[in-house]
């Protein structure tokens, strides 16, 4: 059952009132085409027709090694199959493009297909072009590969020993400007290392009361229904794309990089996404597909299947050695963290990760001593790369599985404990920037009151045992970015929003479409938002990390202001009053000595004397920051705003299978002012969703770097029947002081805290403290008995559950 304790009407889903002093903002509106969404009428990338039969199918033949060296690649058997049309290596590649052939955001260092050797089990090795999808896989097994094999490095622990090197050497690329220092490092797997120093940690070692362990988040998949597909051909000397991007301008600057061409001559066009949760950023299948269509100068589809959407990216596995210490009075003293985060064969962005989940592993907590180091580490495994959350779930795991045991330890409620740490608004944080719009308090009291805290359900003492469990959560936007939009205003008032941010079902066009309506105080349904193409939609750093709702949001109020303030110019150039005398409302524009309002449609028809006409305005939002200090992380402003968050949790534990039941789940975020409460309270409940799978059942399991759960035969989902019996989102709103009307993003929001949440509960519950995720019913029921055998030997040896005649639900 689905709470939203934010509405006066849970059941009415449709547009109702926004909020005093505001028409479209605030406003419960549904988003754009959710029919069209659910019964399949939108449009996506792979339901586009190719269009021709001169449209070629790619297929590609992948290492079977996870480390080696390429001898030589056979293709002519591949040739020979009808219906082939090419084979296309990565040496041909190479050959035709050079060292451009390397891509990436953080490091110069993958290529569209491995020409010299192969690091990961399933990278690309060889293409096949053919008639049709069918036949081009089929051939792919006719490509033959001799291989030298070299040392692999499995997992952190081997890529911190220096026996192997995934990569000769560090190559910066020029999108991170920040890593230039690391050129040219050779022998090492460490790719990135994040440094935190505040106070004195060493001079609180013997703080009364102290809690240290190691925890583990395996890597994860994103599992998008939609899967990745692009489309690239060449039009006169342009490169042309369509493609499931969530970063499309970022992919044009990679192509024209890649092919030596001016942005101009380069296309990306989007659809609208079937989800993504950052499987769709940056380098996927697109300089692939550019390099492939440039060289042989054909027009080519890349099509990835589920099996082959595993390989493209995974969430960071992640090991986080952790202490927490108290003083005589239960106060925080110290906080230390040791984090390695796996980024795979090549580096994606698992820097930023690395550097913006470490700033925030003691959580937003008042800690005057804290020392953490965060490593970002090179394996051979597929590529790690952005997941909700973006590297801080991991964490958070961490932090807010500490604190809830040093609570334990001092005698204090874990909620309460939590409660007099957390961060205030003013306070600094651990890094040295200052908090705003950060309600910590607001969201745990929320949470709080939502599963009735003040009264823990009854442990119970038969088969299934009952607890509560809490975690607070802090990430930092992404800062800083650019965001730019164009608003055409037709002369019929209704609008057309040029921005690249990318739909993905967040409802980012909704709410863009809103902030112009509010502003120009017309029918949010009468804004259209152009999907994202470089030839016509303005420049965006990336849809992800939540960025888009303060970023865009701010440029797109920028816009349609200065659209606002146009029409009150041309108002006041065919009345004769003063332009500050006149106001913009939903019957038009209005002034002393004009009792009647002047419509918009006819004031940019007397403009323009023509109708079908547009008036056009443009508008940039770039934010800033202040790099932190190498040494110590520290910095006056890291980021432009803060996510806060909490969950808590009921759940009931099955002591005989290990399963955990969640019957009550609550999830609030500080959103600054939602712009559209209905969207928010989706975002929430969809972040929680995705926590709980990480919580209880998302795991890649990994052999010699080759998957053994690679297909969704394999890898367990949480289905409807996991869901917990009651989930209820809740906003809370601080407004921030230059988000527009207050607004802040809140996709990842709801992810953060789910899995400590639900692991404090469970200690609550049965008295275990799991260190590694996934919860899973084994991991749980081999905990317990560990547990049973500890405290009575005897009795554990003597009595199995099938024997106890303990009472069951």
């Amino acid at each position: 059952m689905l709470d939203q304790r934010s509405s006066e009407n849970p059941a009415d889903n449709t547009t109702s009132p926004a909020s005093p002093g505001l028409s479209a903002v605030g406003s419960r509106r549904r988003r754009v085409d959710p029919a069209g969404r659910v019964r399949g009428r939108v449009t996506h990338v792979g339901d586009v027709d190719p269009g021709s039969t001169s449209t070629a199918h790619v297929a590609l033949h992948r290492s079977t090694r996870p480390h080696a060296r390429i001898r030589s690649v056979e293709v002519d058997e591949a040739l020979a199959i009808d219906g082939v049309q090419a084979v296309v290596t990565g040496a041909d590649l190479y050959a035709a493009l050079g060292e451009h052939v390397l891509t990436g955001p953080a490091f110069q260092d993958q290529p569209a297909m491995a020409y010299d050797r192969v690091r990961y089990v399933g990278e690309p090795v060889a293409a096949v072009i053919a008639t049709d999808l069918a036949t081009a896989r089929a051939a792919t097994e006719s490509v033959h590969v001799d291989y030298e094999d070299l040392e692999a490095v499995y997992d952190v622990d081997d890529a911190l020993t220096g026996r192997a090197f995934v990569h000769d050497e560090l190559r910066p690329s020029a999108v991170f400007g920040d890593l230039r220092h690391l050129n040219g490092v050779r022998d090492t797997n460490v790719n990135y290392e994040f440094r935190l120093a505040r106070g004195d940690t060493d001079a609180v070692e013997t703080a009364a009361t102290g809690v240290q362990r190691r925890f583990w988040c395996p890597p994860t998949h994103h599992v998008p229904m939609e899967l990745p597909c692009t489309v690239a051909w060449v039009e006169g000397n342009r490169l042309e794309m369509l493609t499931t991007t969530q970063t499309p301008s970022y992919v044009r600057q990679t192509v024209a990089d890649m092919l030596r061409l001016p942005l101009s001559d380069v296309q990306v066009r989007t659809r609208p996404l079937g989800g993504s949760f950052g499987s769709k950023m940056y380098d996927r299948l697109e300089p692939l597909a550019a390099a492939i269509a440039w060289v042989l100068r054909r027009k080519v589809r890349v099509v990835a299947s589920r099996e082959e959407a595993f390989l493209l990216t995974t969430r960071h596995g992640a090991r986080v050695t952790s202490a927490m210490r108290a003083d005589a009075d239960g106060d925080l003293v110290a906080a230390t963290a040791d984090i390695i985060y796996d980024t795979g064969a090549y580096a994606d962005v698992g820097p930023r990760i690395t550097g913006k989940s470490g700033m925030v592993a003691s959580g937003p907590y008042r800690i005057p001593n804290v020392s953490i180091r965060s490593r970002c580490v090179y394996s051979n495994k597929p590529s790690a790369g952005p997941f909700r959350g973006f590297g801080v779930p991991q964490v958070t795991w961490s932090h807010e599985s500490l604190i809830d045991e040093l609570a334990r330890r001092t005698g204090e409620d874990p909620y309460a404990y939590r409660r007099r740490h957390l961060l205030r608004e003013g306070d600094v944080a651990a890094m040295g920037t200052v908090m705003h719009s950060a309600d910590f308090t607001g969201c745990l009291d929320a949470v709080a009151e939502a599963v009735d805290w003040a009264n823990p359900p009854e442990r119970g003492e038969g088969r299934w045992r009952r607890g509560q469990g809490i975690a607070v959560g802090v990430k930092a936007v992404l800062t800083p970015t650019v965001s730019n939009a164009v608003l055409q205003l037709n002369q019929d008032a209704s609008a057309s929003l040029l921005i690249s941010t990318v739909e993905m079902g967040q409802g980012s066009d909704t709410i863009m479409a809103q902030i112009v309506a509010e502003v120009l105080r017309i029918d949010s349904h009468r804004v259209h938002v152009v999907p994202a193409d470089t030839d016509v939609t303005p420049y965006d750093t990336i849809t992800a990390g939540s960025r888009s709702t303060y970023h865009t949001g701010n440029a797109v109020r920028l816009v349609a202001e200065q659209m606002r303030e146009r029409l009150l110019a041309l108002a006041a150039e065919q009345s004769g009053v003063p332009a500050g005398e006149l106001r913009l409302t939903e019957e038009g524009i209005s002034g002393s000595g004009h009792p009647e309002p002047l419509r918009v449609e006819d004031v940019v028809l007397r403009h323009f004397r023509a109708r079908g006409t547009t008036l056009t305005c443009a508008s940039n939002f770039t934010t800033d920051w202040v790099p932190y200090d190498r040494n110590t992380g520290q910095s006056a402003k890291v980021t432009e705003h803060w996510f806060a968050g909490a969950v808590a949790v009921r759940a009931a534990v099955d002591t005989w299978t290990g399963r955990i039941r969640l019957e009550h789940l609550a999830v609030s975020g500080d959103v600054g002012k939602a712009i559209n409460p209905f969207l928010v309270e989706q975002q929430l409940s969809g972040a929680a969703i995705t926590g709980i799978g990480h919580a209880l059942f998302d795991e890649l399991v990994l052999d010699q770097g080759q998957f053994v759960n690679g297909t969704l035969l394999d890898y367990q989902l949480p289905s409807l029947g996991d869901m917990p019996d009651r989930l209820t989102p809740i906003i809370v709103e601080s407004p921030h002081r230059t988000g527009p009307f207050g607004a802040k993003g809140v996709g990842e929001t709801g992810i953060l805290a789910v899995a400590p949440a639900i692991a404090n509960a469970l200690r609550d519950a049965v008295g275990v403290r799991l260190t590694e995720l996934p919860l899973t019913a084994e991991r749980v029921l081999n905990a317990i008995e560990r547990k049973r055998a500890e405290e009575s030997p005897q009795e554990s040896r003597q009595q199995s559950p099938q024997e106890s005649q303990e009472g069951n639900q």
